[in-house]
């Protein structure tokens, strides 16, 4: 898997979660939206790598995680994501819906404006995290 399959995966899956929003599946939408960000920041993880250079243990090893928090240290975005948060209350009202995804919401459900709140929160596309994350793809 390469940083242009990450990109298409977090568009699929952002695609499939709003599919499963209009067909009221709150508990599936939920949890896709998470995986949208997720495969963003991986995506921006990979662009980190230079062709043909072996990828360093440390981050090899801090890439296999669902923590949105810990992607984003990993993806060496904390001073930008701060700023963001600081600058920008739109998006810090989104961020804050989002990190709280986690990989274990399958186990759990999500009510109609919890799904609705998180992928407003990914997907809007002027103060969502996903187009902030776009920018650094």
């Amino acid at each position: 898997m390469n940083r242009n399959d990450l990109k298409q995966l977090s568009l699929i899956r952002l695609k499939e979660a709003r599919v499963l929003l209009k067909n009221k599946n709150y508990e599936g939408a939920y949890y896709l939206c998470g995986y949208v960000i997720e495969c963003g920041l991986k995506a921006c993880i990979s662009g980190k790598t230079k062709r043909f250079d072996f990828p360093d243990k440390k981050t090899v090893i801090e890439s296999y995680t669902h923590d949105l928090s810990s992607l984003v240290k990993t993806a060496g975005l904390s001073l930008e994501l701060d700023k963001e948060v600081r600058d920008n209350a739109a998006f810090a009202t989104n961020w804050n819906i989002v990190k709280d995804w986690a990989e274990t919401s399958r186990y759990e459900k999500h009510s109609k404006k919890e799904a609705h709140d998180l992928f407003y929160a990914v997907a809007d596309v002027k103060q969502g995290v996903l187009r902030w994350l776009k920018q650094r793809w």
